[in-house]
């Protein structure tokens, strides 16, 4: 990879985990997205930059912080989800026209630890999962045009706010699950969906945060505070590789489906590409260091790959007012 072109934000971004959204349409330059503190800031792949603000949910003191944005791809239609201190916003793609507003239980006199949703992902087809400071998942029924959004369920298994939520982006296996969810204590839960979500596994904690996670061809692939990648096998919950891939709090994970591409983005300056693999004769879940790239003097607190096949990436850093896009050597 070299790097290509920055693209100008009109704001820098913030400090978050996964603080970058791509949306990649089929025959047209891809859309980002970043989040500074009350807003998002787009880049889209037609029309001129815009902003979202994060919405109050009826209350005038203050504008709520952004914790995250990213574009959901259902079947039927491709929306863009925000997060915040008070609820969860929906978008069309192009951010023009508000879908849906949630708003948040935030209890009368609250205790020491805020409140707000992070992590989003598009799970089974037709719905839309969001995390909270709880510990909760919503489960959003998205129909296939109009407003008509409904909370189908909520999974209560994690005793921690949630970080990260992602779904199969391959081929899972019999018996895996095609949902995970991770916590700030490192404890990942594997979901099977439906119309009913199923709990199929919980994998423990080991003390150390989990910021962002990736599900692909049945194996989960999680960054964790102490600068770790771990890789599981999504049907058993078994470990089944451990690398020390940076020096510093990992802040983004991508997946590239059709390659089993993994990008990582961490505090230390530094993004890597992996490549996760199956042995055909073994089973065994392999992967092996690609690329590093040094991004100086950045904190990356968003990486994405901007194609399916991963051989384009971009990047955002903490206090960087632009994106930073990279394609093949």
């Amino acid at each position: 990879y070299r790097r290509e072109r920055s693209l100008a934000l009109r704001s820098s971004s913030s400090a978050l985990y996964n603080n970058l959204a791509v949306l990649c349409p089929p025959a047209r330059p891809p859309a980002f997205g970043a989040v500074h503190g009350t807003t998002l800031s787009l880049l889209g792949s037609e029309g001129p930059p815009r902003q979202l603000q994060a919405r109050g949910g009826g209350s005038a003191l203050s504008t709520p912080l952004l914790t995250q944005a990213a574009w959901c791809e259902l079947p039927t239609r491709v929306l863009l989800v925000l997060t915040s201190q008070r609820g969860v916003q929906m978008y069309e793609s192009d951010g023009s026209t508000m879908v849906f507003w949630h708003a948040l239980d935030v209890p009368e006199h609250p205790a020491a630890h805020s409140v707000f949703a992070r992590g989003i992902a598009a799970a089974g087809g037709r719905f839309i999962c969001v995390g909270t400071s709880f510990g909760a998942v919503l489960v959003f029924d998205i129909p296939p045009k109009g407003t008509n959004v409904t909370l189908s369920e909520v999974l209560e298994q994690h005793q921690d706010p949630i970080t990260d939520i992602a779904a199969e982006q391959g081929q899972a296996q019999d018996g895996a699950g095609d949902l995970v969810t991770a916590d700030d204590s490192g404890t990942l839960c594997l979901w099977s969906t439906g119309e009913e979500f199923t709990l199929l596994g919980k994998i423990p904690g080991s003390g150390s945060s989990c910021s962002s996670v990736t599900l692909w061809n049945g194996i989960v692939a999680a960054g964790y505070g102490n600068g770790q990648i771990r890789l599981w096998e999504a049907g058993s919950g078994r470990i089944r590789a451990q690398v020390c891939a940076h020096a510093r709090w990992i802040y983004a994970l991508d997946l590239a489906p059709l390659t089993g591409k993994l990008l990582s983005g961490a505090e230390d300056s530094f993004v890597h590409v992996w490549k996760l693999s199956r042995n055909p004769d073994t089973d065994d879940i392999e992967i092996q260091h690609c690329h590093a790239e040094c991004v100086t003097d950045t904190q990356v607190c968003g990486a994405r790959f901007c194609d399916p096949a991963g051989d384009t990436f971009a990047v955002t850093g903490y206090d960087l007012s632009e994106i930073l896009c990279y394609g093949p050597a």
